[in-house]
């Protein structure tokens, strides 16, 4: 059973955990109790509940959360967690979480299935960034932006939150899973693939984050997506790094395909 998580102060993430407790039964340990997930409202920020596991032990975590981006696009983004340089928000330098694949891929086509509600607002995964980073068990960021007007937009929470509360009922159905590498922050040619390909994506290796790439985290990010047997190239995206990144692929068990 996958735990959803969100913070007090999150406006966002908020809204939608109060109107997914509605249809919960709080215990006395502050959880809400579901049929097919649980859902706890922390007092510190999610990036940092890197200590979440030790007081709520479960088989993932969903994070319900805000999205904020200088350019003020509108967005509705769902990501894994971790940091390929330095801890700047949250989790610990070098280190990434285990990606939640099967359900990032189910609740993003079924976000894109309801986009006539969202029709403002792009649809889109991002690279791997910001913490937690330590959890034992897979992790997934699911978020609103991008200003405070729709993080304080009740029905377009509750809206997203209607859809979190179908995806949670269920169990997705499992895919070929890939390491992605290369690519901007909002990866299009791997958002493409999620929404209409074959793979489910573990973790997302943008181009900026290729430069602290070494073998030492390599071999970390492989051992933390241990059921990824691709790795998904953006050819054109690689910038600098290409040659060294085929060279690590090609030392390791994925296959790699080029897009």
């Amino acid at each position: 059973m996958d735990l959803l998580v969100a913070y007090e102060s999150d406006p966002a993430g908020f809204n939608m955990a109060t109107f997914l407790s509605k249809q919960m039964n709080k215990n006395d340990d502050g959880v809400f109790h579901g049929s097919n997930f649980d859902l706890v409202i922390i007092p510190t920020p999610a990036i940092s509940a890197d200590w979440l596991e030790e007081k709520y032990p479960y088989d993932g975590y969903v994070f319900l959360s805000k999205h904020a981006a200088e350019s003020g696009d509108l967005a509705l983004t769902c990501h894994s967690t971790g940091n390929f340089g330095d801890a700047m928000f949250g989790g610990f330098a070098r280190q990434v979480a285990i990606p939640h694949p099967y359900r990032q891929k189910s609740y993003m086509k079924r976000l894109w299935e309801q986009r006539d509600l969202f029709s403002k607002f792009d649809i889109t995964i991002e690279a791997t960034h910001h913490g937690p980073t330590a959890l034992n068990k897979p992790t997934l960021f699911i978020e609103i932006g991008t200003t405070e007007r729709e993080w304080a937009d009740t029905v377009l929470c509750e809206n997203v939150a209607k859809v979190v509360l179908k995806e949670m009922s269920e169990s997705p159905s499992k895919h070929d899973v890939a390491i992605c590498f290369g690519g901007t922050h909002y990866p299009r040619k791997f958002n493409k693939e999620l929404l209409e390909g074959d793979f489910a994506l573990g973790t997302v290796v943008p181009k900026h984050g290729l430069d602290n790439m070494d073998s030492d985290l390599f071999d970390h990010i492989v051992e933390r997506n241990n059921e990824a047997k691709f790795a998904l190239v953006d050819w054109s995206g690689l910038g600098k790094s290409k040659q060294k990144i085929v060279e690590m692929i090609s030392t390791s068990n994925l296959e790699m395909v080029k897009i």
